[in-house]
């Protein structure tokens, strides 16, 4: 069993790490930034605990896989990230915050279990991936089309 102390470590990093990832989305001014991917980690980080204590608490009386409600979760997040997806004319806008919002509530998850170093290897990953080849691409892609 996870003591407060442990919970409330858990809890606090999942904040910080997908608030980190969502003021990269407000900076840009998508439409999931800086509170909605908190909350989206914060959330899963939750119901991962959420899962691991039901899992102590039944371990010797029924069979329970706490990986159900994780699983559950990632599903639930699919339709949080449609929601973010915008057809406009000929172009398909809110990809990378569909992603952004996936991620952070596998950020949740992995801190909700202890796996810290997977957690917070991925959300520097993502930073990476967010904020550095955004410019990567501009200077890639203007290349490209000035031939």
């Amino acid at each position: 069993m996870l003591s407060d102390s442990q919970i409330i470590i858990r809890l606090t990093l999942t904040t910080i790490l997908g608030g980190l990832i969502g003021l990269e989305r407000q900076l840009h001014q998508r439409s999931a930034g800086l509170r909605t991917h908190i909350l989206v980690s914060l959330g899963s980080c939750l119901i991962m605990l959420t899962s691991l204590y039901v899992f102590d608490i039944y371990i010797k009386i029924v069979p329970l896989d706490p990986g159900r409600i994780a699983a559950g979760v990632i599903t639930g997040i699919g339709f949080l990230g449609a929601g973010a997806i915008i057809r406009e004319k000929e172009r398909v806008i809110g990809l990378t915050t569909a992603a952004s919002l996936w991620v952070v509530a596998g950020i949740g998850l992995a801190i909700g279990c202890g796996f810290y170093v997977a957690g917070i290897f991925t959300a520097v990953m993502a930073l990476v991936v967010l904020f550095f080849l955004r410019v990567f691409e501009g200077f890639l892609f203007n290349r490209i089309d000035k031939g």
